[in-house]
């Protein structure tokens, strides 16, 4: 199977990585010199619907576990939660 990957170095509000179908275990990491919160979303119809799954407030490396096929999943800044800084986002299976 090939990698997938979804990366951004995000610098200000409602900016997220592009979205990327998960199944399966997957990492999450979080990096940089940032002060904001960072959510991770996931959407059952491929992008019109996200709901948050977790946020984070310092760098951060996770992973998580997807049982379901056809989830998609998203990493980003919600409007209202960037302060200063840029965080360095990946999501990769």
């Amino acid at each position: 199977m090939a990698q997938k990957l979804q990366t951004r170095s995000i610098s200000a509000e409602n900016q997220f990585t592009d979205s990327v179908e998960l199944t399966g275990h997957f990492n999450i990491s979080i990096s940089g010199t940032w002060d904001a919160q960072v959510t991770v979303q996931r959407s059952f119809d491929k992008g019109s619907t996200w709901y948050d799954v977790a946020e984070w407030e310092e760098n951060t490396q996770e992973y998580g576990l997807e049982v379901e096929r056809g989830v998609y999943y998203r990493a980003g800044i919600k409007p209202g939660e960037y302060s200063q800084g840029t965080c360095n986002v990946r999501l990769s299976q």
